[in-house]
């Protein structure tokens, strides 16, 4: 499923107010990183990554790979900052209502 412009201009506003949750030093995606943006999205759906200053690996890189790793959308991606979004299965959760 591929998001519409509308549907990711909604995740973006709600993206704006979110600190990052995970943070990928000079090491760039590991598979613990991998796991952790998973977890992440698991309990919240919509998650905010950034890259330290001596990753060089860019954010469209990586977000392109995590995006095709863990079957997610890409809903942003500016500077050492990218946002992806991934409906949970996870039971009890207020799921992000993006229609």
């Amino acid at each position: 499923m591929q998001l519409t412009s509308k549907q990711r201009s909604k995740l973006k506003a709600m993206a704006s107010t979110l600190k990052p949750l995970v943070i990928i030093g000079k090491e760039e995606l590991t598979d613990n990183v991998i796991k952790e943006i998973q977890t992440a999205l698991y309990h919240n759906e919509l998650v905010k990554v950034a890259s330290l200053k001596s990753c060089d690996c860019s954010a469209r890189a990586m977000c392109d790979e995590v995006c095709s790793r863990l079957e997610s959308q890409s809903v942003l991606c500016v500077g050492n900052r990218f946002v992806v979004y991934k409906r949970s299965d996870k039971k009890g959760i207020e799921h992000i209502d993006i229609d």
